[in-house]
């Protein structure tokens, strides 16, 4: 395989085969045709060769952005709550799990995901729950917002068991195996939409929100 050659390489090589002329030296893309003595002809290519060289080491070197590891990713609560948190992959498999199977429209097929239940993480973080979940509480609303900027909104009672079961899930795990890049690690997962409009991919926000009176 030949070896790849920067736009440097090809400007130096016009000017290091004309270098044995001591007349007018051949255009390249980037340069008119001038008058140069041999010498100069001569050094002038060497250095386009060496900074053409050095450029293609430090692209090779850079390669393609390095992704973030999943145990790397965090998941920030935040908001009108007591105690804000920033759970790990490990946190998050700490806390009480839960184990889900639903249809997923989109796919057209069953999935089991488990995970933490949202609620878990609200009690955690100090939200209203239960009988406490009353009065302006009511008009409380959660957050949820993934990695690429999509984001869903949820009733805080929405997410409180005594007042539905929405079985709301954190999940990091996709039919046994951690969720693929491009969901996850973590995807926040409604079970009882009748569309995944709100499934959450690459969950990395739960912002609690109290509207001003």
């Amino acid at each position: 395989m030949g070896r790849s050659t920067s736009p440097a390489d090809g400007c130096a090589g016009a000017w290091l085969r004309a270098a044995t002329h001591l007349d007018t030296l051949p255009a390249c893309m980037y340069h008119r045709p001038v008058k140069l003595s041999r010498r100069a002809a001569i050094v002038l290519a060497a250095a386009l060769l060496c900074a053409g060289y050095q450029g293609a080491r430090a692209q090779s070197a850079a390669g393609p952005a390095a992704a973030s590891k999943p145990d790397d990713v965090r998941l920030e609560v935040n908001g009108d709550i007591d105690k804000p948190m920033s759970l790990s992959l490990p946190d998050l498999r700490g806390l009480p799990r839960q184990t889900i199977t639903v249809m997923n429209e989109h796919e057209k097929k069953d999935e089991t995901y488990q995970g933490v239940p949202l609620a878990e993480i609200l009690k955690r973080a100090g939200v209203p729950q239960g009988s406490a979940l009353r009065g302006p509480a009511l008009a409380i609303y959660v957050r949820a917002q993934g990695a690429d900027g999509y984001a869903a909104v949820f009733a805080l009672a929405e997410l409180d068991s005594s007042v539905q079961d929405s079985g709301v899930l954190v999940a990091d795990t996709l039919d046994g195996q951690p969720i693929p890049d491009k969901l996850g690690p973590l995807r926040l997962v409604a079970p009882h939409d009748k569309r995944p409009a709100r499934w959450v991919r690459m969950l990395r926000t739960i912002t609690v929100v109290k509207p001003a009176n």
